[in-house]
């Protein structure tokens, strides 16, 4: 039985589930999720608010962390550290976040195996369904040993 990174990521963060944020597709260090397009997730220009673009975008992130070093989670809290976003066009309709672990794995495993707090990057882009960039967000994590 394989464990359903996104599945858990919305029960344990319940703001992602009342955007409507559904997962595509979650692997190693790797997660695509999709904002659906509802008035209420709107700004005063009719695309999604940027708070709405951020919380897609660092949800992409958690799951793509959690992917790589889930089963971490025995010994270590992930949190976010950093965030730093672009917004690149205006947004409309549905948009699709795909977000990317930068680290390697065994080099942040090695460093909280030594008792250090390892900090790594997860690089997302946001963008419409016909593929035109809309959103860039990088999101730096750590392991928090327990």
């Amino acid at each position: 039985m394989s464990f359903d990174t996104g599945a858990f990521l919305l029960q344990t963060v319940p703001f992602a589930r009342t955007l409507g944020i559904t997962f595509d597709k979650v692997e190693d260090g790797y997660a695509a999720c999709r904002l659906p397009d509802r008035d209420d997730l709107h700004n005063h220009v009719g695309g999604p608010h940027a708070g709405a673009l951020f919380t897609l975008a660092e949800t992409a992130s958690g799951a793509a962390m959690l992917s790589s070093l889930g089963d971490q989670l025995s010994r270590a809290v992930p949190l976010a550290t950093a965030s730093t976003i672009r917004y690149r066009k205006l947004a409309k309709g549905e948009v699709v976040a795909e977000a990317r672990l930068l680290g390697a794995r065994d080099e942040i495993v090695a460093r909280l195996d030594a008792g250090e707090r390892p900090e790594f990057d997860v690089a997302v882009e946001i963008r419409t369904t016909d593929s035109t960039l809309v959103t860039e967000l990088t999101v730096s994590w750590t392991l928090r040993p327990i």
